[in-house]
């Protein structure tokens, strides 16, 4: 119950993160460093440099010694949203997280409970909080006024299988993210090789823990319409149950280079989704807007 995770942000109630309506845990950090990404102020760490603290124009942030270190402090109270310490980051990071014990997030979860079917411990990448995410699982299940409600795991799939192996006694189930098919198109986009997730999806599918596999189209960068037969194959190999969600690039949030990539329209969408129809993919999931 001593365990603490960083968070960015948490959502009482999402009906897009699981099975139901459900309360979202977005954790602080990812080990992929995805040039499409549309929350890339999730991938680092703050190391607390100071920088954006002058910047901010509602005196929310501080910079105070803390055990012989510097640390950043939030006052969400004060926040405005502006995001302009995100932007001044040299890392690119946000000082906006917080800490929660084990014990907070019960009495957060508690508070909803009424209202939600399950949790979901999301990024960032999750599983870098792994302990965390045991710990809290866990205190669930043993908690007979919470013991009902499904546990769930969002992740990129690069958690070891020795990993996956202590988490998947507490949770019901994971979305798994395939980014690309080909090694060399996933480690363009994510500056990572995908081995890793191909055994995540083995095992959590062998397993009858994997809830959803989602692919991003990204047209003319990721590679799932080029290499749709091999796609489809292997998609046709997972449980009937899994679901496939087919997710559409668009630029919002991303910078850099994947400003310059073309947004996935609607008709590009439903294109892939037929070809993947035709070679026998079924329970596709297809984005209801496109931004």
């Amino acid at each position: 119950m001593n365990k603490v995770a960083i968070v960015n942000q948490i959502i009482p109630f999402s009906c897009v993160d699981g099975p139901g309506s459900r309360l979202v845990i977005f954790l602080q950090g990812c080990n992929f460093n995805c040039k499409n990404c549309h929350n890339p102020h999730t991938i680092d760490l703050c190391d607390s440099c100071g920088d954006c603290v002058p910047t901010c124009p509602k005196k929310a942030l501080t910079l105070i010694a803390d055990d012989n270190n510097n640390r950043v402090i939030w006052d969400e109270s004060l926040c405005s949203q502006c995001d302009i310490c995100l932007s001044v980051c040299p890392k690119q990071s946000t000082p906006k997280t917080q800490q929660y014990s084990v014990r907070e997030i019960l009495d957060l979860i508690r508070s909803q409970v009424h209202f939600i079917n399950g949790v979901t411990v999301s990024g960032g990448e999750a599983s870098l909080q792994l302990p965390f995410i045991i710990a809290l699982f866990r205190a669930m299940q043993s908690s007979p006024d919470l013991s009902h409600l499904s546990c769930m795991i969002d992740s990129n799939g690069s958690l070891s299988l020795n990993g996956w192996q202590q988490v998947l006694p507490f949770i019901q189930g994971a979305m798994i993210d395939l980014k690309a098919w080909q090694q060399d198109t996933h480690h363009y986009i994510t500056g990572r090789g995908n081995h890793r997730i191909f055994s995540t999806l083995k095992m959590l599918a062998e397993l009858g823990k994997l809830y959803e596999v989602r692919l991003l189209h990204i047209p003319r960068v990721s590679d799932f319409d080029s290499e749709v037969d091999a796609v489809a194959h292997y998609l046709t190999q997972l449980p009937s149950n899994v679901r496939v969600k087919l997710n559409a690039f668009q630029h919002h949030g991303v910078t850099g280079e994947a400003l310059m990539w073309p947004s996935c329209t609607e008709a590009q969408m439903r294109q892939l989704a037929n070809d993947l129809t035709q070679r026998g993919v079924n329970n596709l999931i297809l984005p209801d807007i496109y931004l």
